[in-house]
């Protein structure tokens, strides 16, 4: 078993890297951390003292003041290392560096004193040392104005807001979740390297990102309709602005009925891509679901009776609660990372249409048990 500690839990990078560890019960220990014991040398010597593996992630990414910036990021990666060497610690410590390092700004050489102060004192301990050196990150749940302009353009196409452009140049990209499997393999390998350079997945422009995104929206937000997804970026991307839509107001949406003395005809779902189809009855009182997926778009489609669908983001309490009722056909879709359920709440069978992006695959099912 690894234990593993991670300033910067709660933030961007932390929070996939801690919920992704918990995948993995039998190899990783998580190790609970949170910023205020930075303040205090016993809790941080505390902490540094139950970890074998350290990923030092807490930073500020902006502020008002540069200086204060550059100073802040120094003085974390310092404190650090005090507590290293006051426990006598033997860890593996990775710290988040940027490809900024190079660059002539506070923000990039704040970066670099870290790591370098990192990888200094691994050679003088016996510890080791991994400074990942990360291209600009994008994904779910990212703060929008703070941690990546994808973040800030997926929250105002889905909050009523026109985005722009302040320069359109060319930006090296890596999904949060690319990033957050590229940890866990190095922290595997047990192998310190002082400059790990971690290789973006996509080379965009920023307004190649932002055609995708207006896609999105006036085909998925507006109109319910599953866009063309190409490529594994274009999948990413999509997962990452269905994250910013308001769920408890945008759904459930209901469906166009064409009637006529024949009875009613719904189109359930309009598809620019694959997957599977499936349809279900349920008896009432039953409920199905209460897993989570961190990858798989996934839709559900109530067309005859009464349903109750529950979401819940993981690591959260608040739950989502949308009915639904076969007599004005309805659908929700489920986000990355949400716990989900959906309970027959009549009195007769519930028939639903679930639609998933990819077949079930046992061997890499993306399907993670929890009660919502």
């Amino acid at each position: 078993m690894i234990r593993i500690g991670i300033t910067g839990q709660n933030g961007f990078v932390g929070n996939h890297l801690y919920n992704t560890l918990g995948l993995f019960p039998d190899e990783f220990e998580r190790v609970d951390f949170n910023r205020d014991i930075f303040e205090q040398d016993q809790e941080l010597d505390a902490f540094v003292s139950k970890c074998d593996v350290i990923v030092h992630l807490s930073a500020l990414n902006r502020h008002e003041s540069e200086q204060v910036l550059h100073d802040t990021n120094v003085a974390l990666a310092v404190k650090l290392v005090d507590a290293l060497k006051r426990t006598n610690s033997q860890a593996h410590v990775l710290i988040s560096s940027s490809t900024q390092e190079e660059r002539d700004n506070l923000y990039g050489k704040s970066k670099k004193a870290g790591r370098e102060a990192i990888v200094e004192w691994a050679k003088a301990s016996g510890g080791k040392a991994t400074g990942l050196i990360i291209p600009n990150v994008f994904g779910a749940f990212g703060k929008p104005f703070y941690n990546s302009f994808v973040a800030t353009f997926c929250y105002q196409l889905t909050h009523g807001e026109i985005p722009s452009i302040a320069t359109d140049g060319e930006v090296k990209l890596i999904y949060v979740q690319e990033l957050v499997d590229t940890i866990i393999r190095t922290i595997r390998s047990k192998e310190g390297i002082a400059e790990l350079l971690i290789e973006p997945t996509a080379t965009k422009k920023v307004s190649e990102v932002l055609a995708l995104l207006n896609e999105y929206k006036a085909k998925y937000f507006d109109g319910g309709e599953i866009p063309v997804i190409n490529n594994t970026f274009e999948h990413n991307l999509f997962n990452t602005y269905r994250t910013y839509i308001d769920h408890a107001t945008h759904f459930p949406v209901k469906f166009t009925q064409h009637i006529d003395p024949r009875g009613a005809f719904v189109e359930v779902i309009r598809l620019g891509i694959g997957g599977q189809c499936s349809f279900s009855t349920t008896v009432p009182g039953i409920t199905r679901g209460n897993h989570y997926h961190t990858r798989k778009i996934e839709r559900f489609a109530v067309i005859k009776g009464k349903a109750l669908i529950q979401l819940r983001k993981i690591n959260t309490d608040e739950v989502m609660d949308f009915y639904l009722d076969g007599q004005e056909p309805a659908y929700v879709d489920m986000p990355i990372w949400y716990t989900h359920n959906i309970k027959n709440i009549g009195k007769e069978e519930l028939y639903t249409i679930f639609w998933i992006n990819e077949p079930f695959n046992q061997e890499d099912a993306d399907t993670y048990f929890e009660t919502v």
